[in-house]
C-alpha cells in the first residue's frame, strides 16, 4: 500500500514540475522558445491523456481488480479510487486550465483569465465532490433533492451575481474589447436623447477607456469623470461603440437670419486648418443647412478628426466661428451658442 502510494506521489510532483501535462516537448523546451500553440490543440491533447487515464483506472478498479488488488482491504480499495477520481479530477481541470491559458496567451489577454480559470475549475471541483459522494455510498438524487428548495432560493436571491459571472465569461471568450480600448456603451433600456441645447440628436454614451474585465465587473475610465464599475450584465446588453480612431463629428449651431451663409461658409479653410484630415480621402469640412426658421437658422459644420472628445471638437469649432460671424452689440438670437 505504501509502494502504491509513494508512486502516486511521485507522479503527482513530477505533473505539477512540468506545467503542461506530461508534455515531453514542454519538458525539454525553454520557456522562451516554446512555440505558440493553438487552445482547441491544447484542450484535445490534454483531454486525450486525462480520457486516457480514465480508460487505465477504471480497468484496473472495474475490470482486473480481483488479480491486482490482491491483498487490499476494502477500505483500501475505496481510497485508491477516491484518489483516482481525485487525479482525473486534477487532469481535466489542468486540461481546462492549459486551453484557456492558450486562448488568452493567443489574444494578449493573460491578465484577464484569473477569474474564468477560478471558475472552470469549481465546476470541475464540483463535478467530482458529486463522484466521491457517490463513492461513499451516499445518494446523490437524495442530496440534491434535499437541497432543491435551499437552492431555489438561493439562485433568486444571487440571481443578478450570476448573470454578471456569466456576463463577463462570454465578454472574456467572446472579446468585444480589450483592457485599453476606448468604447463608448449605449445602454439598450435607454432611448436616443433629445436637443436641449444646439446639437444633432445623441445616444446617452458613457464614452471611456477599459481598464479591466472583471468576473463580475467591467471597468472602464471615462472620459468625463472618475473610473466606472460597470455589472457585466449591463455591458453584455449594452450597445459597444469603438470610438478608437478617426470619426465624423457634427457640429450644430443656430445663427441669427442676419447671419450670411457665405460668412458661415468662409469659415470652413480656417476649420480644415485647425482639424487635419486624420486619414488620406478624407473629405474636407463642410457646411449643411439643417434648419430655417423666421428669425433664426441651423448650421452643422461636419468634419472628421481624430480628436476623441466631442465637446473639444464643438469648442474649438466654435472659436475659430465666433470672430468671424459674431456682431459686436447685436443681441443673439434665442438658441444660439455661447462660448
Amino acid at each position: 500500500m505504501a509502494n502504491y502510494l509513494r508512486r502516486i506521489r511521485i507522479l503527482l510532483v513530477t505533473w505539477t514540475a512540468s506545467g503542461n501535462c506530461l508534455d515531453p516537448v514542454a519538458l525539454r523546451a525553454p520557456m522562451a522558445a516554446r512555440p505558440p500553440e493553438r487552445p482547441m490543440g491544447v484542450l484535445a491533447r490534454d483531454l486525450l491523456l486525462a480520457a486516457a487515464l480514465s480508460v487505465a483506472l477504471y480497468v484496473v478498479f472495474g475490470v482486473v481488480n480481483a488479480r491486482l488488488l490482491v491483498g487490499f482491504t476494502t477500505p483500501e480499495v475505496l481510497l485508491l479510487e477516491a484518489g483516482a477520481i481525485v487525479l482525473v479530477a486534477y487532469l481535466i481541470a489542468r486540461a481546462v486550465t492549459n486551453a484557456t491559458n492558450a486562448m488568452l496567451r493567443h489574444r494578449g489577454l493573460s491578465p484577464r483569465g484569473h477569474a474564468v480559470r477560478l471558475f472552470l475549475n469549481l465546476l470541475v471541483a464540483t463535478a467530482a465532490a458529486f463522484a466521491l459522494i457517490r463513492l461513499a455510498g451516499v445518494s446523490v438524487e437524495s442530496i440534491l433533492l434535499g437541497a432543491g428548495f435551499t437552492g431555489i432560493v438561493l439562485g433568486l436571491a444571487s440571481q443578478t451575481v450570476l448573470s454578471n459571472v456569466f456576463a463577463g465569461i462570454l465578454i472574456v471568450f467572446a472579446d468585444p474589447f480589450r483592457p485599453g480600448d476606448r468604447i463608448g456603451l449605449v445602454s439598450a433600456q435607454y432611448s436616443l436623447l433629445g436637443s436641449t441645447y444646439p446639437h444633432e440628436t445623441i445616444a446617452p454614451t458613457y464614452t471611456g477607456t477599459v481598464e479591466d474585465v472583471g468576473l463580475t465587473y467591467t471597468v472602464v475610465a471615462l472620459d468625463h469623470g472618475p473610473s466606472a464599475r460597470i455589472p457585466n450584465g449591463i455591458v453584455i446588453q449594452a450597445m459597444v461603440l469603438l470610438t478608437g480612431g478617426s470619426s465624423l463629428h457634427r457640429v450644430r449651431l443656430t445663427l441669427p437670419t442676419t447671419t450670411p451663409l457665405a460668412d458661415v461658409e468662409g469659415s470652413l479653410p480656417a476649420i480644415a486648418r485647425e482639424f487635419p484630415a486624420p486619414f488620406p480621402g478624407a473629405a474636407p469640412p463642410r457646411l449643411e443647412v439643417a434648419d430655417l426658421a423666421a428669425t433664426t437658422w441651423d448650421a452643422v459644420v461636419v468634419l472628421w478628426s481624430d480628436v476623441r472628445d466631442a465637446n473639444a471638437v464643438r469648442d474649438r469649432v466654435l472659436r475659430v466661428l465666433l470672430p468671424r460671424i459674431g456682431r459686436p452689440g447685436a443681441a443673439p438670437a434665442p438658441g444660439s451658442p455661447r462660448p
